[in-house]
């Protein structure tokens, strides 16, 4: 290994990785903000032997579990005042045995986990909330554990024990031990450095004069694509559109979301105007992920509609970012674009991040009796524009 390539695989993006990783895997991690420091496991993967490891790390301080507020307000719970983004749990007193402990965790989480049902009649009446503005632990730190799940496609909740950053080294080896300030520096860079790694001539059914150009980000993570339609003119707003990669409708053909008539309508209409550009972005279900998506689908099944789903995981409406596809248009040269959207969101961020869009192009399809409720609650509570 090269001094050069042992200095860049140590940095603290490095680090970041390995920590998404090891939480995604089950394990702990450790997260220092000064004089403080946390031992951090995600709650949906927490088991019983774990829940003891942490106890015995805690030593006297409590075992906590951080929600999001959106969660815990659909728990019944409140955020501390002065501390609305999150809400900070601990089991009471008569809530010894682990595997009930473990199970109201989950439930506290989880609201399609198996234990749900299992766990209804206790989960509120079985924790108190800490009456303090940070619970003991700085606001920071807390919000760096959330924004750690979130970025692992987690829920957003994680199980937590107060340790001095000392005794760190003890409990959690170097590489899964992090500064508060790291995560947030990553997702900057992840944004910014974006690598254009490959490209290819794509011929298709609706668009023969295509190419398909990925970008990577700098985690060495999952791509997005640009999907390039002619030969665009840079000198002039070009027609674009920014989807989401959705694995059910696009591939799948699934009623459920007008996702794959979007993407297929997209590739029609930016053919027949000539050129245009289509971003096929890493950001399934909102931002939140497959699996969580598959689990906000569960929740629409019993009731809700698409925004109240996400809220009960605990997720925002939407959490999506902009930056990357303003960095891939920035790469393809092109500062202005016509914007093939419904979503106003969407041309607030692209401006935001810099990008002029000097039109939006209504991009609408007709309803299905699956999808009619999803469209009707994406006009009505996401301010979409059919």
């Amino acid at each position: 290994m090269s001094a050069d390539f042992a200095i860049r695989t140590a940095t603290s993006q490095a680090t970041v990785e390995r920590c998404l990783a090891e939480l995604r895997r089950g394990g702990a991690i450790a997260l220092i903000d000064g004089d403080q420091a946390l031992l951090a496991i995600a709650a949906e993967t927490l088991d019983e032997a774990q829940l003891a490891w942490l106890g015995s790390a805690a030593g006297e301080s409590e075992i906590r579990v951080l929600l999001t507020a959106e969660r815990a307000t659909r728990l019944g719970l409140t955020p501390a005042a002065g501390n609305a983004g999150i809400c900070v749990c601990q089991m009471t007193a008569n809530l010894s045995a682990q595997a009930l402990r473990t199970t109201i965790i989950h439930h506290l989480a989880d609201p399609t986990s198996d234990s749900a049902l299992a766990a209804k009649d206790k989960a509120v009446s079985g924790i108190a909330l800490d009456a303090s503005c940070t619970a003991g632990l700085r606001q920071n730190l807390q919000q760096g554990a959330i924004d750690l799940a979130k970025t692992a496609r987690l829920l957003p909740a994680m199980v937590v024990a107060k340790i001095p950053p000392e005794a760190v080294a003890y409990w959690v080896a170097a590489p899964f031990t992090l500064a508060c300030g790291d995560l947030a520096a990553h997702r900057r860079q992840l944004a910014s450095e974006l690598r254009r790694v490959g490209s290819a001539r794509v011929p298709l059914e609706a668009a023969e004069a295509t190419e398909i150009i990925a970008f990577r980000p700098a985690d060495g993570g999952k791509e997005h694509l640009a999907i390039v339609i002619g030969t665009i003119d840079t000198e002039q707003p070009v027609l674009i559109r920014l989807h989401s990669e959705c694995f059910t409708g696009d591939l799948l053909g699934s009623l459920r979301c007008d996702c794959g008539d979007q993407l297929r309508g997209a590739i029609e209409q930016i053919a027949k105007s000539g050129s245009g550009v289509l971003l096929y972005l890493a950001q399934e279900g909102r931002g939140i992920g497959l699996i969580n998506k598959l689990r906000a689908y569960r929740l629409q099944d019993a009731g809700a509609d698409t925004l109240d789903a996400n809220l009960q995981l605990g997720f925002g409406a939407d959490e999506r970012v902009y930056q990357p596809a303003a960095e891939m248009l920035r790469q393809l040269g092109i500062q202005s674009v016509r914007l093939l959207t419904n979503n106003p969101e969407k041309v607030r961020g692209l401006e935001h991040c810099g990008i002029g869009v000097v039109e939006r192009v209504t991009h609408a399809f007709p309803s299905n009796d699956h999808n009619a409720r999803y469209l009707s609650t994406k006009a009505a509570r996401f301010g979409h524009m059919f």
